[in-house]
């Protein structure tokens, strides 16, 4: 058993609302001047550079996670993350057809770059990544299974496409097993409040640029023998799927 610091949500060049300098290799370095263990990456509604941060986070000994910040009909941000990357990439596909087609103006929303693994430019998404899918929150859960991904609802004590702040409250139904908050000093207050006693905590940068990615300070405590970055991978599923 071992302690692994982690940042489940983290974005990258492909969200416009993101850093050109967010590329895979700068997230992978700076997690690791971070002293952080495992890794998401989260871009909004899109898994497409998760490819390169597989690339980038093996050689600065991250245990990279595949992942997605999905955007709900009700504009509620769900955090997707997937064991396999090709079950990411699958799931991405998927999403694809949910998503609206409205074209980006990167001059005011920002660039939508893909890259390789070694940084290298080699596609920009046309269409705006940030607005809504045509997925409600109760969709996304069944969706998500399909592709044997796990999902929770991204920084439930933000005002900002928080599930509790545009419901008015946490839902029963779809049945999440975690939530994410983005203040971890929240969490107790949130806890009480909504009920939310039999739920994983996760708490999360939501990283945009590499200033705000965090030291380490959130931890799961792993089984990781015998070790490999797949098993130490699987066990966090296992851990998050409780």
């Amino acid at each position: 058993m071992n302690r692994y610091y982690y940042d489940l949500h983290i974005h990258s060049c492909l969200s416009p609302c993101g850093d050109d300098d967010n590329t895979p290799n700068n997230i992978a370095g700076m997690a690791s001047l971070c002293g952080l263990n495992i890794v998401a990456l989260t871009d909004h509604n899109s898994c497409a550079n998760c490819p390169a941060f597989f690339e980038a986070a093996k050689r600065y000994g991250i245990i990279a996670i595949a992942g997605m910040e999905l955007t709900t009909s009700e504009d509620i941000h769900i955090i997707c993350l997937f064991e396999k990357l090709k079950n990411a990439l699958d799931f991405n596909k998927a999403v694809d057809e949910y998503k609206i087609p409205i074209k980006n103006r990167a001059d005011i929303f920002g660039n939508q770059l893909i890259l390789d693994g070694e940084d290298n430019v080699i596609g920009e998404e046309e269409n705006l990544l940030i607005n809504a899918t045509m997925l409600s929150v109760t969709d996304v859960p069944n969706l998500v299974k399909e592709y044997d991904g796990i999902c929770y609802p991204a920084h439930i004590d933000r005002q900002s496409n928080g599930i509790i702040s545009v419901l008015g409250t946490f839902p029963e139904s779809p049945q999440f097993d975690c939530v994410e908050f983005h203040d971890g000093d929240k969490a107790q207050e949130y806890i009480e409040k909504y009920s939310l006693q039999d739920k994983l905590v996760i708490v999360s940068s939501d990283a945009h640029n590499l200033e705000s990615m965090r030291d380490k300070e959130n931890f799961f405590d792993i089984d990781d023998e015998p070790y490999s970055s797949d098993f130490v991978r699987h066990q966090l599923f296992e851990l998050l799927r409780r």
